[in-house]
């Protein structure tokens, strides 16, 4: 996988951490006071899926919009110190950079606060992400899609997605929400989680035979090549066109925090993938790879060792 390139495209993110203790309760309000100890700052969104690409040893790029900010000039700066491409838009007053804040005490999220615009951008934003996507996909082994339903992902912006994996002949990954779902036909994999695969398809997975149905039913809708289905602890479930469906289990021996396991899973998959790995080999170590980050807190990428370590000898 090392110095595979991949072209990550979507919603960026700036993820805010104020990490702190509680010693009381609140006089104003039934609330804990956190008493914060320190701040950090971290890639989020489509941003990290891209760093969770350069961890892995790729090459990332990441097109999206940000906000004329400070916070879109801070998610630039850990962009370069992570060595992570930089092909973002700059919007134009009145939309910001997307940025979420959370509050930590004792390992423990309190609350989360959130500074955004959701709307979906116009077509100068649209046209500027095409633009990067027509050069930046020359060279790419993969395109992911990482949609968080922020205003990037338009039925306009899709087409050229799309075009720009045509014309490249390179795979297209991803990471959806329901209220997209029609978008992505045509889209190589898509990796929804349980509760989004059955609000998609309107089939309850509750047994096995459950998750085949709404896997076969999502094969069918997108015209796709595959579908991961993620399961949290019970791990994953592969389904190929003309194939047995792959099931995986569950990796994780601890579970702290499952903030971007999502982001960790596409890149994991599409890096492995664009580097020659079949696509139940891509998706066992996917699944290796959120094990190891969902034991972590925070947004949290996985560097190669501590999959290998991860995988039973």
């Amino acid at each position: 996988m090392k110095g595979t390139r991949v072209l990550v495209v979507g919603d960026v993110m700036l993820d805010e951490f104020l990490w702190g203790r509680v010693a009381r309760i609140s006089p104003e309000a039934p609330v804990p006071v956190v008493e914060i100890t320190s701040q950090t700052f971290h890639l989020g969104g489509a941003a990290n899926v891209a760093f969770n690409v350069r961890s892995l040893g790729g090459a990332a790029v990441v097109a999206g919009v940000i906000g004329d900010d400070a916070a879109g000039r801070r998610l630039r700066e850990a962009l370069v110190d992570g060595g992570v491409e930089d092909a973002l838009a700059v919007a134009g007053e009145g939309r910001p950079t997307t940025h979420k804040t959370r509050i930590i005490a004792h390992h423990q999220q309190v609350v989360r606060a959130d500074r955004e615009e959701a709307g979906a951008i116009g077509a100068t934003l649209e046209d500027a992400i095409g633009e990067a996507l027509r050069r930046s996909a020359k060279g790419a082994g993969a395109i992911i899609l990482s949609d968080y339903q922020k205003g990037v992902v338009t039925r306009r912006l899709m087409g050229k997605v799309l075009a720009s994996a045509r014309a490249a002949d390179i795979p297209l990954f991803v990471d959806p929400k329901v209220r997209h779902f029609a978008l992505y036909r045509g889209a190589s994999v898509v990796t929804p989680n349980q509760m989004e695969a059955e609000q998609a398809t309107g089939v309850r997975i509750r047994d096995i035979a459950g998750l085949h149905e709404a896997g076969h039913k999502i094969l069918k809708t997108l015209r796709c090549r595959a579908a991961l289905i993620t399961r949290g602890e019970q791990g994953m479930a592969l389904f190929e066109q003309d194939k047995k469906p792959v099931e995986i289990a569950t990796a994780a021996q601890q579970v702290f925090d499952v903030t971007g396991a999502g982001d960790t899973v596409i890149a994991t998959l599409a890096l492995a993938l664009a580097a020659g790995a079949a696509l139940p080999e891509a998706a066992m170590l996917a699944n290796y790879a959120a094990g190891v980050v969902v034991g972590k807190i925070g947004t949290a990428t996985v560097s190669p060792e501590e999959v290998l370590a991860a995988i039973p000898a």
